[in-house]
């Protein structure tokens, strides 16, 4: 009789296709958040066009993925969001979209709320303004809280409320908690990486050693009532494992196609080191997914490294490989924040003239946003996108007011 391999270690070996992939339709946005993994801003010239994108979702059809979880950037301010969201329901692929909410206004979210296979993750990094305004934004919280508000008033059930953990909202867990509760939705908590503009805050923002104790203690009275996305494995060595599958999934069992058509190993790991192939040049998602050497190689049995001596290595099984690339230590070593200690040393370890990786790409806003100053663009760089004064409400003013959009050759 064949043995069956535990669910867990057939995810680990990879599947034919991904469980859900992240696709970031583009860098454009209004807002510049500190820790943004992406570096967005300013929208690529290049992106994916209308068709383009329709023929991923044919390709994602066949695959039969499951759901897509669309990002950015903002995603709602490509003009051809809603016809995409639309395309990909109709051909069976669910989505599952991220916003800051500048969009989300009552029409948009009577239009969420008929809509079946559509899921909505609002973006939120402090229970309060003041927190959440520090990271995102001046007036963030309430763009935020009137989309809540709007998909709650149209009927749209359950929600997410997205927050990424630091050391500090990670005092705010209960806070977050009544606030997803007062709009009927989930809350969903995921970790800071150090990708992206990230990197540049990882050591101001990302909680504490004392703050990770605390988080995983709240997480596991949370249940399953609250959402992580499997952020916080390496929290498992603490005891028992948090709800998911714990491992990392990159090229197993997800994935990150960008705005251009790149397919990345992880949406946390925008680095050539984890380029597996584009869109267009090398055939299509499938023939990326199915035949990159880089997921060829991430599919493979892995050691362990340093860590397979660990006891808690069969549990947090490493920790986060984008977490671990960019600060600088080895893949096959601990996570920065591991539970033990051996990260902090790792880190620590580090030669005074390392140079940490950065991502190819930075789309940052040239200004003016959160008092950068402007600066010139040259020929062929990415169009910035603002909004000018913030409008009271979501509809008064398009984020792409002024914004000349150029058709990809």
């Amino acid at each position: 009789m064949t043995a069956v391999l535990p669910l867990v270690d057939q995810f680990a070996l990879g599947l034919d296709a991904p469980i859900c992939l992240t696709w970031e339709l583009t860098y454009a946005c209004n807002l510049a958040c500190v820790h943004c993994l992406s570096s967005s801003g300013k929208r690529d010239p290049n992106e994916l066009t209308t068709q383009q994108c329709e023929a991923v979702i044919d390709e994602l059809q066949r695959m039969k993925v499951f759901y897509v979880n669309i990002g950015g950037g903002e995603p709602t301010v490509r003009p051809d969001f809603w016809h995409l969201l639309d395309y990909a329901v109709a051909h069976q692929v669910g989505v599952k979209f991220s916003t800051n909410g500048i969009m989300i206004d009552k029409e948009k979210a009577a239009r969420i709320a008929a809509t079946d296979y559509v899921d909505v993750q609002i973006s939120l990094d402090g229970a309060t303004a003041e927190v959440n305004d520090a990271v995102r934004g001046a007036g963030s919280y309430a763009t935020a809280l009137r989309a809540l508000e709007n998909l709650a008033e149209a009927g749209f059930k359950d929600a997410k409320i997205s927050v990424v953990v630091t050391r500090h909202n990670v005092t705010q867990l209960d806070e977050f908690k009544a606030l997803a509760d007062r709009f009927g939705a989930t809350l969903r908590l995921t970790r800071l990486r150090p990708s992206g503009r990230g990197a540049d805050v990882w050591d101001e923002l990302h909680p504490t050693a004392d703050q990770q104790r605390v988080l995983y203690d709240w997480l596991v009275l949370a249940g399953e009532g609250v959402l992580t996305g499997d952020s916080f494995f390496h929290l498992a060595g603490f005891g028992e494992p948090l709800a998911g599958l714990n491992l990392c999934g990159a090229g197993r069992v997800v994935c990150l196609i960008d705005p251009v058509g790149d397919v990345y190993a992880c949406p946390f790991a925008i680095h050539s080191e984890f380029l597996a192939g584009n869109l267009l040049r090398d055939g299509g998602f499938h023939k990326v997914w199915r035949e990159s050497p880089l997921f060829e190689e991430l599919r493979r049995p892995q050691t362990g490294g340093a860590c397979a001596k660990c006891a808690h290595y069969d549990s947090c099984r490493g920790g986060c490989m984008a977490a671990k690339f960019f600060t600088g230590l080895p893949l096959d070593g601990p996570d920065p924040e591991c539970i033990v200690g051996y990260g902090e040393q790792a880190l620590a370890d580090r030669s005074a003239a390392a140079v940490l990786p950065k991502p190819d790409g930075d789309h940052s806003h040239g200004g003016p946003v959160r008092g950068q100053a402007p600066k010139p663009r040259a020929a062929g760089e990415p169009v910035p996108v603002t909004i000018g004064h913030r409008p009271d409400r979501g509809c008064d003013e398009s984020p792409l007011v002024g914004l000349q959009l150029s058709s990809r050759a």
